[in-house]
């Protein structure tokens, strides 16, 4: 502890909040066991996984609102109140109403959901779709690169097969962001396509389908709008892996083909796919009220004030899942009361610290991002500032299960080469003795999965953080062990190993970020040569 007391005490970043605090020491195990202290309360069993309209989440929205009070932050979500209020429609698939079927050279197969391939229902499937299948490679369309999975395919009226995956040679920002849903499907209406089928490569997929299948049954959810966003398929499928040769009889190509080249990131040949598929999809579905919870740090400047650095977090999970056997709640403790938590511990330190910051900050509970980035997508749209009349939204830092399970060398800072709110925060990070490194594992397509591109897309310079490990090392297999064994399970629960010191030191870099964010002369700003700029609103 003493070399580590000495650490913080030299780097620069980390010098100023802790010469603020006034402390003689940094006790990072107090500070640790306190920000466990968050995560037990929003991730224990009686919350039952914090699905978004349940009791839990309410308890949960509550806590972090009585948090966000200690720690000196105002009610956000509205004059008096830390709740911003979102509706949503939930949906819920019957699939004794609804079927796949595979119909070739006038014979049908019948496939069983769950099993060969399910229906999504995020937005709204037509009850009854017939058509012929193409596969289309990664599905991706990049005009920029001048790359495009779609060009000489026929897919007029038919359903386009894909699996998931990366071309080589494109910037990973820039697939992760045309690998997107919106955009994905975006580019297939305009080529004609009437559906999508997705194919997990076993490879890079973090949850195995033998798991991932089983939340099939649990509601998925759309913000409940006057005019709801539509993006004009009709039909959208997850294929299983294991079953894949099924789809890809009578192709002349198999699966094992493709994916061997998927797995090299060579660019996959399209083709059309023998037969048609017959789809019938059923659901009921109902309305559902949630919140963000919003607190904020007004700023000292008369003028900065009114420009706001937004932190964020998720704080909803996946709620409980009777199909499964034995343990069936999905707790959510690194993903994400973790992210959660350390919301409220940087606003600790920079309260307790009495730090300035001249812009103010809003610290965000977010709600609906594990059914679709749904509650950062209505803040992004709907911000709320509390008294301040002209204020906009000028940068966002969000922490989405960053994974505290080794000490803290190195951040990935996801975005970072895309601002200088990036470049603020490389500084910051590299102050306090973190090392920034690239993404390991672009193929997870982590930019666009989670809260941040909700920003993003509505032309805010924006981050997201995880702990960074290099290809190779023990971290590494920490890290895929998580996701293989615990990422959307009951395992991600309160009795599982971590490094609670590795969080503290997480959450002062985190602090020293949002002091540096808020106190830049400059607005942030997107670079010049960023693929993002163009969301930019002057």
């Amino acid at each position: 502890m003493i070399e580590f007391v000495k650490f913080w005490r030299c780097s620069t970043g980390i010098a100023v909040v802790a010469a603020a605090l006034g402390a003689a020491e940094i006790n990072l195990t107090e500070e640790g066991r306190r920000w466990w202290a968050h995560v037990e309360t929003m991730a224990k069993d009686e919350l039952k996984g914090r699905d978004i309209g349940s009791e839990g989440y309410e308890v949960a929205a509550k806590y972090v609102a009585s948090e966000f009070e200690k720690v000196g932050l105002r009610p956000g979500g509205s004059a008096s109140s830390y709740m911003q209020k979102v509706r949503f429609i939930s949906r819920t698939i019957d699939e004794s109403k609804s079927s796949l079927t595979l119909v070739r050279d006038g014979k049908e197969e019948q496939l069983t959901l769950g099993e060969h391939a399910n229906i999504g229902i995020r937005n709204v499937p037509a009850p009854k779709v017939e058509a012929e299948m193409v596969f289309v490679g990664y599905g991706t369309k990049i005009p920029e690169h001048n790359y495009d999975d779609l060009k000489g395919l026929d897919l007029k009226g038919k359903i386009a097969v894909f699996i998931s995956g990366q071309p080589a040679g494109i910037p990973a920002a820039l697939v992760s962001h045309y690998q997107s849903a919106g955009e994905r499907a975006k580019a297939l209406v305009e080529a004609g396509a009437i559906g999508m089928a997705t194919i997990g490569n076993p490879r890079t997929t973090d949850v195995p389908w033998s798991r991932s299948t089983l939340a099939r049954l649990m509601p998925s959810m759309s913000i409940d709008e006057k005019t709801p966003a539509k993006d004009g398929l009709k039909l959208s499928l997850t294929i299983n892996a294991a079953h894949a040769s099924k789809f890809f009889a009578g192709s002349g190509h198999t699966i094992e083909e493709v994916f061997q080249l998927a797995n090299d990131r060579k660019p996959l040949p399209g083709f059309a796919l023998s037969g048609k598929l017959l789809a019938r999809a059923a659901f009921v579905q109902s309305k559902v009220g949630s919140a963000n919870v919003i607190g904020i740090r007004e700023g000292s400047d008369p003028i900065l004030k009114n420009e706001f650095i937004v932190v964020t977090a998720h704080l909803d999970h996946l709620g409980v899942n009777e199909k499964l056997a034995g343990d069936k709640i999905y707790n959510g403790a690194m993903d994400n009361a973790s992210g959660v938590a350390s919301l409220i511990e940087a606003a600790r330190h920079l309260k307790e610290g009495n730090i300035d910051l001249k812009r103010s900050v809003a610290f965000i509970a977010l709600t609906g991002e594990e059914k679709g980035l749904l509650g950062s997508t209505w803040y992004a749209k709907n911000p709320v500032f509390g008294k301040e009349k002209k204020a906009k939204v000028v940068g966002n830092l969000n922490m989405d299960m960053y994974l505290p399970l080794f000490p803290l060398k190195g951040l990935v800072i996801l975005g970072v080469d895309e601002s200088t709110l990036g470049d603020l925060a490389r500084k910051g990070a590299e102050e306090a003795g973190i090392e920034v490194w690239a993404d390991p594992a672009p193929e997870r397509n982590s930019f666009v999965r989670s809260d941040q591109y909700s920003f993003i897309r509505n032309g805010t310079p924006a981050l997201a953080f995880k702990f960074g490990y290099k290809k190779g090392t023990a971290e590494e297999k920490l890290i895929q062990a998580w996701l293989r064994e615990r990422y959307h399970a009951p395992g991600d629960d309160l009795d599982q190993p971590l490094d609670r010191d590795a969080a503290a030191r997480y959450n002062r870099v985190l602090a020293s970020m949002i002091r540096s964010a808020a106190n830049t002369n400059e607005v942030p700003r997107w670079k010049d040569a960023s693929f993002f700029k163009r969301f930019a609103k002057n």
